[in-house]
């Protein structure tokens, strides 16, 4: 019944029928000052870098694309929390270190099987020193490579690094498909298919506005006949849902962290490890964050997706839990059609006077908004000295 609640609830989406957040007295919310709202503006080669795997003359997704579902309808509280970043944060540099990029096997034994996800570590990576963690949960179309190849998360943290705007640090980039194997993207790679779930369209590749998903989501959400049907199904076709929520979390939480903690020289409390994600990754970030406090200290949501559990008292039972995080963190483009859900929660938690970061600038559900907010919210965890 869940399954069939949360599938037509991503199809009511992808129709366009969106319900703006409930109003709340404002009270919680973290802002560094009240600023005016954005005016969009097209995407630049300094603003947003194009994927590394894109067409030459094609733009970056976003830039003034709109996410499926619609324009959301906005409130006062959706405008910016902070400026954007400036041109050419996220672009690689010659004439400075970069980090390294390590694809790593691992044996998952809550699911049974050999599963693979990427790491970085810092320019200067030694096993004499200590480093803080942040794990990034990829969106629906991609795998573990999509926050460094649609997006450019290494290169946004070799350049922080380089203009010492933050410490350094180790980048997880698991799986988030619980049923994805070694074996599984060896095969994709053998038949030269992009690999995600389902397969990425034309439309989901990136340098193109696509869906949390793209056309494998809208059709996961219709399914074969019935609501949930093709929901079932793993491959090319279908959508395993349910891989992406409960078993991936005791993935992480059971097999990829303490893999981690055990083979890279990292620290292993909470206050030294943080949790964010795109689209689908940012509705895991907040199922799994805001109720592990004793696990993460900082959580942050980027566009995040129908996965994120509905209605947000069912997504935060006890309010006081997410009151125990050094940061929660949500944001979302206005231009998303998905920015309700993200709105929703924003809702809930300041009406239980959670405090958190809210941030909703003038982008889409695309790789500007993710490349933003990395670049604004990797400045603000493991206590580096910038104001909240």
């Amino acid at each position: 019944m869940r399954r069939i609640l949360f599938l037509a609830l991503i199809a009511a989406i992808l129709a366009g029928v969106v319900c703006s957040a409930q109003a709340v007295p404002p009270s919680t919310v973290l802002r560094v000052a009240a600023m005016p709202q954005a005016v969009p503006a097209p995407a630049t080669a300094g603003q947003q870098a194009p994927a590394p795997s894109a067409p030459a003359g094609q733009a970056a997704r976003g830039g003034g694309g709109r996410g499926f579902g619609g324009p959301p309808q906005l409130g006062p509280d959706d405008k910016p929390a902070f400026p954007d970043p400036p041109a050419g944060f996220n672009v690689k540099r010659d004439g400075i270190r970069h980090g390294e990029l390590t694809p790593i096997e691992y044996d998952s034994k809550t699911l049974g099987t050999r599963r693979r996800m990427r790491v970085y570590t810092p320019p200067g990576y030694s096993n004499k020193k200590k480093y803080p963690v942040l794990y990034l949960l990829h969106g629906i179309g991609g795998t573990d490579e999509e926050w460094t190849i649609s997006c450019h998360a290494n290169v946004v943290i070799d350049n922080l690094l380089a203009e010492k705007k933050i410490k350094p640090m180790v980048l997880v980039f698991p799986d988030g498909n619980s049923s994805r194997t070694v074996a599984d993207l060896a095969a994709a790679t053998a038949r030269g298919a992009r690999v995600g779930e389902g397969g990425r369209g034309a439309a989901d590749a990136p340098g193109q506005q696509a869906p949390a998903g793209g056309a494998a989501l809208a059709q996961g959400a219709r399914g074969a006949g019935a609501p949930g049907a093709g929901a079932a199904r793993g491959g090319r076709g279908g959508m395993n849902m349910d891989a992406w929520l409960t078993p991936f979390e005791n993935d992480l939480l059971k097999d990829i962290i303490p893999y981690i903690d055990s083979h890279y020289s990292v620290y292993t409390d909470r206050d030294h490890r943080a949790l964010a994600g795109l689209s689908m990754g940012g509705g895991q970030t907040l199922n799994i964050g805001l109720v592990h406090p004793e696990t993460f200290a900082y959580v942050g949501g980027f566009s995040s997706a129908p996965d994120t559990r509905q209605p947000p008292s069912t997504l935060v039972p006890d309010p006081s839990v997410p009151k125990q995080l050094k940061l929660a963190w949500l944001a979302g483009g206005n231009k998303d059609g998905l920015l309700p859900i993200t709105q929703a929660v924003h809702a809930y938690l300041k009406e239980n006077g959670v405090p958190h970061v809210y941030h909703v600038d003038g982008n889409a559900h695309d790789t500007t908004e993710w490349d933003n907010n990395l670049y604004l919210f990797s400045q603000r965890i493991f206590d580096n000295k910038l104001k909240k």
